[in-house]
């Protein structure tokens, strides 16, 4: 069994989100694990073969590092919550997995043949400073995958997040306002600032299904940890507002199916 390491002196985003992520590690696997049709879109557009080493920035409960297990390759992790990598451990007890900063990766030059960032590199106080550290871990030439939320339009989870999104903590101080990643050419830019070269730009649509009400709730304050920064005496009023802000949603059944543009760039490191 390989120990997951800790990189020392996070600071960063990481010390900021590293404890909130994990603070409902197996609530938010309910949303992650249901993802992982999106990140084989990506595979599936690059050439991964048995062997390679792989690493996911921000990889969370190890979703995406089992697609990498099962096609042979060799799966490496970083993210900011301990949590969630003892939930990647219990899942790939061979693969690498580091708690650590994406802004300084602990990790020498032209390391990996493939890097990935599934909705986390925005988290980082400068993503394009993420971004080039992808770059520079990944051996020349090799694709930086960067996925983000799709358009908001087409993102029926747009109504939650406008719900939560007062409660989170706010950009660091002097930090420039976020754009709108989905819009064209937002990622070619951030990229080529970070010196990778763009090359494929595509979107991909997925649902998210929770089976009803308070699976519901619960896998929604998960992420960013929602449910600490609402509070215990606010948690369940947030649960609620969440449901009927998503009540077009719900199916006779009773579970709900929340369809969700993602956003991807591949870019090559230099």
């Amino acid at each position: 069994m390989t120990a997951t390491t800790h990189a020392s002196g996070l600071g960063g985003s990481a010390e900021r989100w590293g404890p909130l992520w994990g603070a409902r590690a197996a609530d938010w696997a309910l949303s992650e694990d249901q993802q992982t049709p999106t990140s084989e879109a990506a595979l599936g557009r690059v050439a991964l073969e048995p062997g390679q080493r792989v690493l996911d920035i921000g990889c969370g409960a190890g979703a995406f590092l089992r697609l990498v297990a099962e096609r042979g390759a060799r799966p490496c992790g970083l993210d900011a919550s301990p949590a969630l990598l003892e939930l990647a451990r219990e899942r790939l007890p061979d693969a690498e997995l580091v708690v650590g900063e994406m802004q300084a990766l602990p990790y020498p030059d032209d390391s990996f043949d493939l890097v990935t960032g599934f909705n986390s590199f925005f988290f980082a106080d400068d993503i394009v400073a993420a971004v080039r550290e992808a770059g520079r871990v990944a051996r020349p030439g090799a694709p930086v995958v960067i996925q983000v939320w799709g358009r908001h339009e087409r993102s029926d989870l747009e109504a939650m997040k406008q719900i939560i999104r007062p409660f989170l903590p706010p950009r660091p101080a002097g930090a420039a306002a976020e754009p709108d990643y989905s819009a064209p050419g937002v990622l070619e830019d951030i990229a080529t600032r970070a010196g990778l070269t763009p090359e494929q730009a595509f979107d991909t649509t997925w649902p998210v299904v929770y089976p009803d009400q308070v699976t519901l709730g619960r896998a929604l304050v998960a992420p960013a940890g929602i449910a600490i920064l609402v509070g215990p005496d606010q948690e369940q009023q947030v649960k609620d507002e969440i449901a009927r802000g998503l009540e077009m949603f719900r199916r006779a059944d009773g579970s709900y199916r929340l369809d969700n543009e993602y956003h991807f760039l591949i870019a090559r490191a230099p």
